[in-house]
């Protein structure tokens, strides 16, 4: 259940900031810059927001297991794929096969490794990651690393 948690609060955070960032995108760097480079544009920051995202779910629910954070990616990518589809269906009645077929072929393929990359990211990330206070700095020798 913390798994299946852990994954839900990964998609809502990557989630809603790329939902920002869209709405940004979509109005004011698409009619200037295109689709394509508008899209690459925005993957740097997606890419430090899936990181920061994924970091913290790991320490708020302390995952240390490798392979339970890869589930947590895997969930949070389903959701993900779900969401991107459905609000693609919802805003411009595409079918799955349609939006992707529109994507943008240079756009369309580094946003798959953005999606490969989301979901595995927990998995890669060290396990000195996990932390009870993801805000409390962690001491490097500290006072105990000189007593006999």
């Amino acid at each position: 259940m913390r798994t299946l948690k852990a994954g839900a609060l990964y998609f809502v955070l990557v989630f809603g900031a790329g939902f920002v960032l869209g709405s940004i995108r979509v109005p004011f760097l698409v009619p200037r810059l295109g689709a394509r480079f508008a899209e690459l544009l925005e993957m740097p920051v997606m890419l430090a927001v899936v990181f920061m995202a994924a970091r913290y779910v790991i320490r708020r629910y302390a995952l240390a297991d490798r392979r339970t954070r890869l589930l947590m990616g895997t969930i949070a990518l389903v959701l993900l794929a779900s969401a991107e589809l459905l609000l693609a269906f919802l805003m411009t009645g595409a079918s799955p096969s349609a939006y992707v077929a529109s994507r943008d072929p240079v756009s369309g393929s580094a946003f798959l490794a953005m999606l490969v990359l989301f979901a595995v990211l927990p998995a890669l990330l060290p396990s000195g990651a996990v932390s009870d206070n993801p805000f409390k700095p962690k001491s490097v020798g500290g006072s105990d690393s000189f007593k006999r």
